[in-house]
């Protein structure tokens, strides 16, 4: 269990001790009489988290004996987890006997007996977690009473001790001139060496720094070595020296490094920091010098190392190397950061030629097998690199390169070279707070793609993602997958127009590597081809399952695994699925939502520790997932209209309702915690919505009432897209407080478009079919104040009176279907931060006007503006005018 498990379960534990209302607690007179022994837990366990986890005691935590106490404290709370879990959930589960189809009198003895043998079962497990949290305080008070007999020489000893680890846990270092680097072989880095060469050598007397970025194993260190040893460079800098930084660094072993390069006659022994220092400046004040720094970590190890090189105005330049982009850019002042792609097919394919056969063409008989590896190997150098001597090993034949190409990923992470410790290095440099998230991508299918706002759902729903008490959980695991972007662990692979990240992957070889060491820490299971997959799994206890592939589901519905708490099914080759709800009583996350379920599982409704459901049922809203209150996200694909139940109000944690099918949203006396809500139908006028869920930020919603829509009153609105079916004109306000806003058939006058430009956070603005009626828009005098993107599509608008100063910060325009308009202003093309006009199907006078608008900007000099025509229009004569370069941009 982490840090962050053990906040969350003890958030939960005091919910069941000390909440008046809880749900379950309150209907369960058993769970009620038990309130003091878990009252106790909490208060014990909570004193030994402060000590052990909160408090800042940096000495004590270096402890060994320290470090043990909390690796078995995690293990005595994940019992305790299991324990507690359990207890609610069968109690939990016979309350809700008599009122289900399970209330036959054979069924109900059952539950009674087994509610029994539970009663007893939390009864003596509860009582071992309390003696094994007595033994870890008395061990955690004779640390304490040791360290006050002797404080001072404890504390020193400590310091000693954790100085001999540090240096003893530094990587190897390689003088210059024998430096270890990926591989000799260098394929698709011809264009980036004359990049980072043109930018070291170019004329800029200050002190600057170019930097290389980019994941481990990409060969950013090979590119580092093959500028420096570059023929001009070496010309060039009157002196060049290499320093490779370990994750746990000494500043004087840095300094003797650049010393041995800069000035190899000079023995170090015995000198003293400042010394080295001292010579080291007088070696480079006068000179011209590349230092290149390779593999660096931190910004911390930057500033310290900053100080050894001299401004000395002669045209210098430092070489970073580094997986951290934040670092990077933290480095550059007014330098180049260099990110460092992954090679394309043709590149990997060279590569591979080049290591197994020191030529650039396969055999004819391994041509198919060897394009399927290289290409399996997505680009990446490391991968290419480690499978070229699996293949050197291999027979040369078509069957056993067919069979190396079946699994690559898990030959690679098998290889015992020690390239693939490259990419443990990222993993064991996370921060704890990210480790979990990292590794939870090791369990989803090859080549998956990541919405990033599910991902943070599930994050959330795992309990990954640490409160801070000042911003939403949502906000704090968006950072999270950002960093992971920064890391160059994570590429993104769709933005939203904000740059927010829409969608994401991890490279093949990332993800193999996170399976591998989450199967290690027993942190999920994942299932590919298994008849019998869990017959061999012994004390294997892993908290989640994912499946990706199943021959028949009898090997779900006869197992028990009440500490599972995450199941995810991505196998999508089945109509329905045989699983045994009950036999995972402490699931937290469930998604179903590639099996269609035929008929919804009433023990679904048992699962009372569910926080994150999502599922594929086509028969409605099952009314037992109203009685789940630990739920925060509900994932529905269908494709029928449905009604919401009234309970739904029950659901007081949920926070994100989603569904591809349009819900009917009831009236609810309590307000909900939700904040996102997708194609929901409301009935009524908008006066109650701010009592049904004042705090949503994201709202997709159909209006049926011709009446006043006072959208104001959700003071929280940041997304709105709303679609108003009657295609009549309505009145309506919005809150101040929205970003991104979506109209169609609201049948508005253009005169009302005044209500949307004075909105002062609105950033994003989609006009869309039968949003605003008449054929002429005048934009008048009002600024859109932050705009800056705007769509209009599929509207009879004919005219179009606008200004450069109606729209100051627009950098995106896209028209789309409007075949009645005209032309585009032509002083639209004098907005400073325009960047792109995109016109899809519309008139043919409205592409003379681009023509008109390129042609005025570029006698200004303005060649940054890019304009893009799609579909039948390319094939007008004056397109060709058109000098922007072409790009689909897709909001």
């Amino acid at each position: 269990m982490s840090y962050t498990g053990l906040e969350l379960f003890m958030e939960n534990l005091m919910q069941l001790s000390y909440s008046k209302n809880h749900p379950v607690v309150k209907n369960s007179a058993t769970i009620l009489s038990k309130r003091p022994q878990m009252q106790r837990l909490y208060q014990e366990l909570g004193d030994i988290i402060q000590i052990l986890f909160v408090e800042e005691q940096s000495v004590i935590h270096e402890m060994e004996q320290v470090r043990n106490l909390k690796i078995r404290l995690k293990d005595v709370a994940q019992e305790a987890h299991n324990i507690v879990g359990l207890f609610v959930y069968y109690n939990y589960r016979k309350s809700t006997t008599c009122h289900s189809i399970y209330g036959s009198v054979k069924y109900f003895l059952n539950y009674m007996k087994n509610e029994r043998s539970t009663h007893k079962y939390y009864s003596l497990n509860l009582k071992d977690v309390m003696g094994s949290l007595n033994s870890i305080k008395e061990e955690l008070n004779t640390v304490f009473d040791n360290l006050k007999m002797d404080s001072s020489r404890s504390i020193d000893s400590l310091k000693s001790q954790k100085q001999t680890a540090f240096a003893g846990t530094s990587r190897t270092r390689y003088p210059l001139g024998k430096k270890k680097v990926l591989e000799e072989t260098v394929v698709g880095l011809i264009r980036d060496a004359e990049l980072i060469r043109d930018k070291l050598v170019e004329d800029q007397k200050q002190l600057d720094v170019v930097s290389i970025v980019g994941m481990g194993g990409l060969g950013k260190t090979t590119l580092a070595t093959k500028v420096f040893n570059d023929p001009y460079v070496v010309y060039h800098f009157h002196i060049r020296a290499w320093v490779t930084i370990s994750q746990t660094y000494e500043t004087h072993d840095l300094l003797i490094q650049l010393l041995a390069s800069v000035c190899p006659g000079f023995d170090p022994v015995n000198a003293s920091a400042l010394r080295l220092r001292e010579k080291l400046h007088k070696s480079l004040i006068g000179k011209r010098y590349l230092i290149v720094v390779d593999d660096i970590w931190s910004i911390k190890a930057w500033d310290d190392l900053k100080l050894f090189f001299p401004n000395n105005n002669k045209g210098s330049r430092v070489l970073l190397t580094s997986r951290l982009n934040e670092v990077a850019l933290h480095a550059k002042s007014h330098g180049f950061v260099h990110q460092l792609e992954l090679l394309t097919d043709e590149e990997s394919c060279e590569l591979l030629c080049k290591k197994v056969f020191h030529s650039d063409d396969f055999p004819k008989s391994l041509i198919k097998p060897g394009k399927e590896i290289a290409k399996k190997c997505r680009g990446l150098p490391l991968a290419v690199v480690t499978i070229a001597g699996v293949l050197a090993k291999e027979a040369m034949s078509t069957y056993s390169w067919q069979r190396i190409a079946e699994c690559v990923g898990s030959y690679i992470m098998s290889d015992q070279t020690g390239n693939v410790d490259i990419l443990a290095l990222s993993y064991d440099h996370l921060p704890l707070h990210l480790k979990n998230c990292f590794l939870y991508f090791g369990g989803f299918p090859e080549d998956h793609k990541f919405r990033a706002q599910n991902l943070v759902w599930l994050w959330m729903a795992e309990g990954f993602i640490e409160e801070d008490g000042m911003r939403s959980l949502e906000e704090i695991g968006e950072d999270y997958l950002m960093e992971l972007v920064d890391r160059n662990l994570v590429t993104v692979v769709d933005r939203k127009f904000n740059r927010a990240i829409k969608t994401c992957s991890v490279h093949d070889l990332l993800r193999e590597f996170c399976l591998q060491r989450a199967q290690q820490e027993h942190f999920c299971l994942k299932i590919d081809n298994p008849r019998s997959p869990f017959s061999s799994m012994g004390e294997y206890k892993p908290r989640r399952i994912f499946i990706n592939r199943v021959f028949g589901s009898n090997n779900f519905s006869h197992q028990t695994f009440p500490w599972v708490h995450s199941l995810l099914w991505f196998h999508n080759n089945m109509s329905s699925i045989n699983i045994n709800f009950h036999s995972y009583p402490l699931l937290m996350v469930l998604d179903l939502r590639k099996c269609q379920l035929q008929d919804f599982p009433l023990a679904i409704g048992l699962l009372v520790h569910l926080r994150y459901l999502a599922f594929w049922y086509t028969k409605g809203f099952p009314s037992s997932i109203c009685n789940l209150w630990s739920l925060q996200t509900i994932i529905l694909k269908t494709s029928i209209r449905f009604r919401l139940p009234n309970t739904i109000s029950n659901l007081v944690n949920l926070r994100h309702l989603w569904s591809d099918g349009y819900m009917y949203f009831p009236s609810v006396e309590k307000p909900m915690n939700l904040q996102t809500i997708s194609n929901v139908a409301l009935i009524d006028a908008a006066k109650s919505w701010d009592t049904c869920f004042p705090r949503i930020k994201k709202l997709t919603c159909t209006t049926l009432a011709n009446n006043y829509q006072d959208f104001k009153l959700l003071s929280s609105l940041e997304t709105l897209m709303w679609i108003n079916v009657n295609l009549r004109k309505i009145d309506v306000t919005f809150p101040d407080s929205l970003k991104k806003l979506s109209l169609s058939g609201c049948c508005l006058p253009w005169s009302d478009m005044s209500i949307v430009q004075s909105l002062p956070n609105l950033e994003v603005l989609n006009i869309l079919e039968h949003a605003f009626l008449g054929p002429k828009w005048e934009t008048g005098d009002i600024p859109f104040q932050k705009l800056k993107f705007l769509k209009l599509q599929g509207l009879k608008i004919e005219q179009w009176d606008a200004s450069s100063t109606n729209f100051p910060c627009l950098t995106h325009l896209v028209l789309d279907a409007c075949r009645h308009l005209k032309e585009i202003p032509l002083d639209i093309g004098y907005i400073s931060a325009l960047e792109l006009i995109d016109v899809d199907d519309s008139n043919n006078t409205v592409v003379e006007s681009l023509v008109e608008i390129q042609e005025e900007q570029q006698n200004f000099g303005n060649y940054d503006l890019k304009i893009n025509v799609r579909k039948e229009l390319h094939r007008l004569p004056f397109y060709k005018k058109l000098r922007g370069l072409a790009w689909i941009f897709d909001w």
